[in-house]
């Protein structure tokens, strides 16, 4: 990580709840950890207008800068459980 990405806090929203971090970017499973999240859930960026919300995987890295981001967390399907 170089001193750029470093030197501003970005903010981010999951659920509602704000967050901060250093870090430019981070991979979903960051957020997800950062926003103590369960590692099993499924995260999605709030996308703006008409355009469908987009599944973040694990893996992912998502860019903080400019715009805060907004996020929701989705518990793993359950269909057909008893």
């Amino acid at each position: 990580m170089n001193e750029h990405e470093r030197s501003h806090t970005n903010h981010f929203f999951v659920d509602a709840k704000r967050f901060e971090t250093e870090h430019a970017t981070l991979t979903g499973l960051q957020i997800k950890a950062i926003a103590g999240v369960s590692p099993t859930y499924q995260l999605f960026l709030e996308e703006e207008g008409d355009k469908p919300d987009r599944a973040i995987s694990d893996g992912e890295g998502v860019s903080l800068q400019d715009e805060p981001k907004h996020f929701f967390a989705v518990p793993p399907a359950t269909f057909g459980r008893r």
